[in-house]
């Protein structure tokens, strides 16, 4: 049996697919995160605009930033499905590298457990050799 795993290269390549794989879910991730909290904090400002207006101008500039503040929300609320569809693509895609990669990596463990127990195998037969010729001068020395 060859010592070397031969599919190595192919490993490696599916660690680092998977590696890339990991990063994109991880932006995607941030992304959701990052308009989660802008979302949050474009809510909070929206709730604490002042509800009294002294003048006509004010109460139009009031109108006109909760008309402004609720598109915004609005827009967030798209982006933040959007960013929900990329995690689940992000997720579904490292999914899959992940599983390529631990189907070599178990391709890898059985052949490195094979080679070592070829190895055990081998020295073995030596040990054995050694003491049965061992044994078999023993034998005849005691016939002299």
């Amino acid at each position: 049996m060859n010592r070397a795993f031969s599919l190595t290269g192919l490993l490696r390549l599916r660690h680092l697919q998977q590696d890339e794989a990991a990063g994109a879910l991880a932006a995607a991730n941030r992304n959701a995160t990052e308009n989660s909290a802008h979302r949050t904090e474009t809510h909070s400002a929206l709730a604490n605009t002042p509800v009294s207006a002294t003048t006509s101008a004010a109460l139009n500039a009031m109108a006109a930033a909760r008309a402004s503040s609720r598109s915004m929300l609005a827009d967030l609320d798209g982006l933040g499905r959007n960013y929900a569809v990329a995690v689940g693509e992000a997720q579904n895609a490292f999914d899959v590298a992940r599983a390529q990669s631990i189907g070599l990596e178990k391709l890898a463990t059985r052949h490195a457990a094979a080679w070592n127990a070829e190895e055990l195998h081998g020295e073995q037969t030596a040990l054995d050799e050694i003491a049965s010729a061992r044994w078999h001068r023993d034998q005849a020395g005691a016939a002299r």
